[in-house]
């Protein structure tokens, strides 16, 4: 079964455009486990424009008492301390989840858009990837489905890599706004990049890394993606949190949750 992680920034983003703790994010963690999540993740940035530090804390602490959901923390291992936030490895360090995927976007960028180029930046990260791994993190790298770049991830001794799934979706929904050129339950428009989503997966595979999955993934485009060989967890937050305005939250989660299912 593939795991499904929610990702709250977008609660977190919410409750930032008003005074107060509303929506609260502890009591939506706790609906999203509630309603069979099987992991919470969260993006904090150093303008804290959503998930902020003493989210983390919060987190971290209300899933002391969830022993069976994975807490997963995304974000730039390179990010420095500023204002109140004290740099991105040193909160890991302050509240280790079990797993931090590590995203190259910068400041500057509205959501993470492209995996890391490990040929470019891989001598700096290693060094993180390993001390992270002594902190008992499994340690994901956000990548694009290119082979060369996953050989050496696995060279890096990353655990996991994150698929950005970007691309794949934007395909997919092409095929869906042109149906006149689909044949029956085919999208023609998005099989090259699931198919070169599937090289990739069959390559980190046999090279021993974990495949994880996320970025504009939806109920629609999740019928061909939840397919993937050897998927083992998608991190979705923004089209869930659009679909819980229609359907409400816990409903919401509950559909991921079977569409994700066999």
């Amino acid at each position: 079964m593939i795991a499904l992680s929610i990702n709250l920034n977008k609660i977190a983003l919410i409750r930032n455009s008003r005074s107060g703790n509303f929506p609260d994010l502890i009591a939506h963690a706790r609906m999203a486990i509630e309603a069979g999540a099987d992991g919470i993740t969260v993006h904090p940035r150093p303008d804290q424009r959503h998930i902020r530090v003493s989210d983390i804390f919060a987190l971290k602490k209300f899933l002391q008492d969830c022993p069976a959901i994975e807490f997963n923390i995304e974000g730039n291992p390179f990010a420095l301390a500023q204002k109140d936030y004290p740099g991105f490895l040193s909160l890991i360090e302050q509240c280790p989840p079990h797993q931090c995927t590590l995203v190259p976007d910068t400041e500057t960028q509205l959501t993470s858009d492209h995996g890391f180029d490990l040929i470019k930046d891989g001598a700096s990260l290693k060094p993180v990837i390993g001390h992270l791994q002594t902190l008992g993190i499994r340690v994901s790298l956000f990548m694009d489905p290119n082979l060369e770049q996953i050989s050496c991830a696995a060279e890096l001794g990353a655990d996991r890599i994150e698929l950005y799934t970007g691309p794949f979706a934007a395909a997919y929904q092409q095929g869906l706004d042109n149906p006149e050129s689909l044949p029956p339950a085919q999208h023609l428009f998005s099989q090259h990049s699931f198919e070169q989503h599937c090289r990739a997966a069959e390559h980190a595979h046999q090279l021993g890394l974990g495949i994880n999955a996320g970025h504009d993934l939806n109920l629609e485009n999740l019928r061909q993606y939840r397919l993937l060989p050897h998927l083992q967890e998608v991190s979705i937050g923004h089209a869930l949190t659009v679909d819980a305005l229609r359907m409400g939250f816990a409903h919401a989660i509950a559909a991921y949750k079977a569409r994700l299912k066999p």
